[in-house]
C-alpha cells in the first residue's frame, strides 16, 4: 500500500490540472483523483435553495433608485463549517493528513465563500476545485501573510470541494473555519450563452475607442464584496512611486468588512467584437481599510498581497487640483461583466449625490455605467484619475446623469497614504524597465470586426516609443494569415512615451477567418531591445464576395429572455442580437449581416427555458437571403436554445451562359468532371471552397473550355463549394466528398 500511495502521488505531481489563480503557489490536489487512488468520497453540506425570480426583483428596485452599486450577484448563506466540525479527515500512508468538505448550491451558477478562520502552517496547502476540475490554489500562509481571513473568489457549478493538505509534522496546527456561502444566481464568470448582463452599449476596453487607454485600463480591478454583491476600484499611485498595493473604490461598497474581498485583474475581452471570456483567476483576496468617509464616497485601501508581476498591472496617476475636466473617460466592470470603457466628451459640470461632493457626467457620448460599476475611476484626459463613482441614472437606455465622489475633495484624508508631491501625479508600471531603444504597436485601427464585399482593408496603427532615446524611424511590416506580406518605413521624432498615427497602403484579403499582424523592427537602424511587444494582431472576418441576409425575430412578451447568434462552422460568432424589451408581443426586430458564400449555424436562445412561443405570445424567428430565400424558418417552439444550420451558394451574380451546369458525380470519393452547357467565352477562374472560407483547390480555364475533370483526393471528407467566375457569369455549387 506504501508503494502504491507513493506512485499515485508522484503521479499526481505532474498531472497539468488547470489552474485559476489567486495569489497562489501552485500544486495539486489529491481529491480531485479520489477514486483512482483509493480515498473515500468527501463529506457534503448542502445548501437550502435559493429563490431567484425574488431576488431579482429586489435587485431591479434597488437599481432602480440609482444606485449603482455594490451590483448583487450572489444570495449569501450563513453556515459554521470547519476542520474540527465537518468534512472529511484522511491521515495519507506517510503521515500527512487530509482534509476535505463538499458544498453545494443546488442551481447555483457559481459558489464562492470566505475563511473566518484561516490558520494554516508551513507547508500546508488549500485548494478549492469544481465539478468541471477548475482548480483555485494552492493557498499558503504566504496568500494572505499576517492575516487569518481569506475571502475565496468565484467557481462555475453548484458543486465545489475545499481540501487541506497537512504535514505530518504540522498536524494539529492548521484550523479553518467557514461562515458564509455565496450562492452566485447571476453569472460573473461570463460561463453562459451572454457573458454578463451589461447593457449593448457599453465598449470592451479591447475596442479601438480605448486605444492609448491602455495604462489606467491595467489598474481596474473587479471586487468580489464578500456578503455585499460587485463593485469596481483600481489601484493608485503614491508619491513614493514604490508600487505599495493601495486601491481606490466608493465608500458605499464597504460591507462584510474587506479583509474578505477578493481583487480580480484583467477581466476582460481578448477581442473587441464578438465578447468572448478573458482570464477570471487573476485575484488577490483581502484588503485593510484605511481610510473612508462619504463626503465624496471615497474609500482607500490597502491589499493584503502585492499583485505579482505577471499580472501586468498599472498604479493609476491622479490630479487632485480641482481644475473641470473638459472630457471624461470610465473603465468599469457593469453589472458584474467584463471590463468596459465609456467616454464623455464634454466638461464635467459640479453637482452634489447622496450628500457626497461629486463630478457630474450629464450624459455619456459612449458607453455607459451599471450596476457594478460603482467604484470605478473617472479619469481626465491626461489619464489623470479624478473620481470615482457614486451613483446615476445613466443606462443604455437613458443614459444621463452620473455622479462621482471628486477625488480633490477626498484627497486630504489621502495624503498621510498617497504623500504630497503636487497637484498632480503620473501612473507607476511596476513591470517598466527602460531601454533605449523599444518601439512598439500600441493599437490596429480602422479594421472592421466584419468586412463586406470589400477586397481590401486599409488599416493605420498606433506606433509607441517605450524607449529612452527619441524615436526617428522604424520598420512596420505586416501580413493577412500569413499572405500578401508588406512592410513600410516610418520617420520623425517621436519622444519616449510618445505616440503617433501611421497609415498602411490597402492590404488585400481573402473570404473568411483573417488576421492582420503588424510588427515593428529596426527602431533607429538599430535593435529593438525589448522585442516582446512588437507585434499586435487583430481578428476580423471577411465576405468577399459577400450578399446580405436578414434575421427577423418576431418576439413574444419577455423579449428580455431572448437572445440569437450566427456562427460560422468554426464557431466564430459572426453576428448576434438581443436580449430585447418585454411586453412587446409580435413586435418584429430585424438586423441585417453579410456573408460569404459557405454554412453557418443560426442559434436563438431563451434564459427562461420555454422558448418564445406559445404560452407568452406567438414568437418566431426566420433568416432571409438577398433573393428573399427563407434560410431559416422557426415557429418559436424549443427550450433554452435551438440551433439551424444554412448555406449560401449565391453571392448576387447571375450564373449567366453557366446556368445548367453539371457536376459529376456527386457525392465524389475525389473524381469528378464539370460539364458546362457551352464553351466558355472568356478564360475563367475555379475554386473549391470549404466550409470556413479557406480556398483549397485553385485552377485557371482558358476560353473555349466546356468540360474539366478535377481530382480532388487528396481533401478530406466533407461538405466544399465549388466557385466558377467567368466573365459576369458566376457558377456555385456544393460537393461532397465520401469514401
Amino acid at each position: 500500500m506504501k508503494t502504491f500511495w507513493k506512485i499515485s502521488l508522484l503521479l499526481l505531481a505532474g498531472l497539468p490540472l488547470p489552474v485559476l489563480g489567486q495569489v497562489s503557489f501552485g500544486g495539486t490536489p489529491i481529491g480531485t483523483k479520489a477514486d483512482k487512488i483509493g480515498l473515500p468520497k468527501s463529506t457534503a453540506v448542502m445548501m437550502p435553495e435559493v429563490d431567484v425570480e425574488t431576488l431579482l426583483a429586489e435587485d431591479a428596485a434597488r437599481e432602480a433608485t440609482g444606485i449603482k452599486g455594490p451590483w448583487r450577484f450572489g444570495y449569501n448563506h450563513s453556515v459554521h463549517l470547519g476542520t474540527d466540525n465537518a468534512g472529511t479527515w484522511d491521515v495519507l500512508p506517510n503521515g500527512d493528513r487530509l482534509w476535505r468538505l463538499s458544498v453545494e448550491c443546488p442551481g447555483a451558477l457559481s459558489i464562492n465563500f470566505v475563511f473566518d478562520l484561516y490558520v494554516v502552517p508551513e507547508g500546508g496547502m488549500v485548494f478549492v476545485y469544481n465539478e468541471a476540475g477548475e482548480v483555485l490554489g494552492g493557498f499558503t500562509a504566504e496568500s494572505n501573510p499576517g492575516h487569518t481571513e481569506l475571502g475565496v473568489t468565484q467557481l462555475a457549478g453548484e458543486r465545489i470541494t475545499i481540501e487541506y493538505q497537512e504535514p505530518a509534522d504540522k498536524a494539529g496546527q492548521g484550523h479553518l473555519h467557514i461562515n458564509q456561502v455565496t450562492h452566485g444566481y447571476r453569472d460573473v464568470l461570463g460561463q453562459l450563452k451572454g457573458l454578463g448582463d451589461s447593457g449593448s452599449c457599453n465598449n470592451n476596453v479591447a475596442c479601438p475607442v480605448s486605444a492609448g487607454w491602455e495604462d489606467p485600463i491595467r489598474s481596474v480591478a473587479i471586487i468580489t464584496v464578500q456578503g455585499n454583491g460587485i463593485c469596481t476600484g483600481q489601484l493608485i499611485n503614491n508619491c513614493s512611486n514604490d508600487g505599495t498595493p493601495y486601491f481606490l473604490t466608493a465608500n458605499h461598497c464597504l460591507g462584510g468588512g474587506v479583509g474578505s474581498w477578493v481583487f480580480r485583474f484583467n477581466w476582460e475581452s481578448p477581442n473587441c467584437t464578438p465578447t468572448t471570456n478573458g482570464p477570471t483567476g487573476q485575484t488577490v483576496s483581502g484588503a485593510q481599510l484605511l481610510v473612508n468617509s462619504g463626503g465624496s464616497d471615497v474609500a482607500l485601501l490597502q491589499l493584503n498581497s502585492t499583485p505579482p508581476s505577471g499580472y501586468g498591472v498599472y498604479y493609476t496617476g491622479w490630479d487632485k487640483s480641482g481644475t473641470t475636466p473638459s472630457s471624461a473617460v470610465a473603465i468599469h466592470h457593469p453589472s458584474g461583466d467584463v471590463k468596459k470603457i465609456s467616454f464623455e466628451d464634454d466638461p464635467l459640470q459640479q453637482g452634489s449625490f447622496g450628500g457626497a461632493q461629486c463630478w457630474h457626467v450629464t450624459a455619456w457620448d459612449d458607453g455607459t455605467t451599471e450596476g457594478g460599476s460603482s467604484g470605478s475611476g473617472l479619469w481626465d484626459p491626461n489619464k489623470r484619475l479624478v473620481g470615482q463613482l457614486y451613483g446615476g441614472q445613466a443606462s443604455c437606455s437613458f443614459n444621463v446623469n452620473d455622479y462621482y465622489g471628486r477625488f480633490d475633495v477626498s484627497y486630504p484624508l489621502l495624503q498621510p497614504y498617497l504623500g504630497n508631491c503636487g497637484n498632480t501625479l503620473d501612473g507607476y508600471d511596476p513591470n517598466f524597465n527602460p531601454v533605449a531603444l523599444d518601439a512598439s504597436i500600441q493599437s490596429i485601427n480602422n479594421v472592421p470586426d466584419q468586412l463586406c464585399d470589400e477586397p481590401v482593408i486599409q488599416p493605420s496603427v498606433t506606433l509607441k516609443n517605450n524607449g529612452t532615446q527619441v524615436l526617428t524611424s522604424v520598420t512596420i511590416s505586416w501580413n493577412v494569415n500569413g499572405l500578401n506580406p508588406g512592410s513600410t518605413n516610418w520617420s520623425g521624432s517621436l519622444a519616449s512615451g510618445g505616440t503617433t498615427t501611421v497609415s498602411l497602403p490597402a492590404i488585400p484579403v481573402g473570404s473568411g477567418a483573417q488576421v492582420l499582424s503588424v510588427s515593428t523592427s529596426a527602431p533607429n537602424g538599430g535593435v529593438d531591445q525589448n522585442p516582446g511587444n512588437d507585434t499586435r494582431t487583430q481578428d476580423f472576418f471577411s465576405a468577399n464576395p459577400g450578399q446580405t441576409v436578414e434575421v427577423n425575430i418576431t418576439l413574444d412578451d419577455y423579449g428580455t429572455e431572448t437572445t440569437w447568434e450566427v456562427t460560422n462552422n468554426q464557431g466564430t460568432v459572426l453576428a448576434s442580437g438581443g436580449p430585447y424589451q418585454d411586453n412587446a408581443d409580435g413586435t418584429v426586430v430585424s438586423a441585417t449581416l453579410c456573408l460569404a458564400n459557405g454554412c453557418y449555424d443560426f442559434t436563438i436562445y431563451d434564459d427562461y427555458g420555454d422558448g418564445i412561443c406559445c404560452d407568452y405570445g406567438n414568437g418566431s424567428y426566420q433568416v432571409v437571403d438577398a433573393f428573399g430565400v427563407v434560410l431559416v424558418n422557426g415557429n418559436g417552439t424549443f427550450t433554452d436554445e435551438f440551433t439551424t444550420n444554412f448555406c449560401l451558394t449565391n453571392t448576387g451574380i447571375g450564373e449567366g451562359l453557366l446556368e445548367g451546369a453539371v457536376i459529376a458525380p456527386n457525392p465524389t470519393n475525389g473524381r469528378l468532371s464539370v460539364q458546362l452547357p457551352a464553351m466558355l467565352n472568356e478564360a475563367g477562374q475555379l475554386q473549391v471552397i470549404d466550409l470556413l472560407g479557406q480556398v483549397v483547390y485553385r485552377a485557371t480555364l482558358p476560353s473555349g473550355l466546356q468540360r474539366t475533370d478535377l481530382d480532388l483526393g487528396a481533401l478530406a471528407e466533407g461538405t466544399y463549394l465549388l466557385d466558377l467566375t467567368s466573365g459576369t457569369d458566376h457558377l456555385v455549387r456544393r460537393i461532397v466528398l465520401q469514401r
